[in-house]
């Protein structure tokens, strides 16, 4: 079983990145509304991160407000290493 394409980012540094984005709504704009956006990018330049806001302001109505982020790595060195070895259990 290959691992999974989210285990293989955590390896390489990646941790789960979350942002509130804030937006006009485009046919209220006094009104703002909330969209959550979630996944793995790297700290701090967050490029997975910057790439979704291009498009969104390239391709979408609503005009950002405000963007508050959110980052965690989930699996840091202290907590991975390699073991060689085999524990046998009846």
């Amino acid at each position: 079983m290959a691992a999974s394409r989210e285990f293989l980012l955590q390896l390489q540094g990646y941790g789960l990145t979350t942002a509130e984005i804030h937006y006009h709504l485009p046919d209220h704009p006094a009104f703002l509304q909330l969209y959550v956006w979630q996944d793995y990018d790297t700290a701090p330049d967050f490029p997975t991160l910057h790439g979704f806001l291009d498009y969104w302001q390239r391709e979408l109505d609503g005009a950002l407000h405000s963007v508050r982020v959110a980052h965690r790595r989930l699996i840091r060195p202290a907590e991975w290493r390699a073991v060689d070895g085999v524990i046998v259990i009846h």
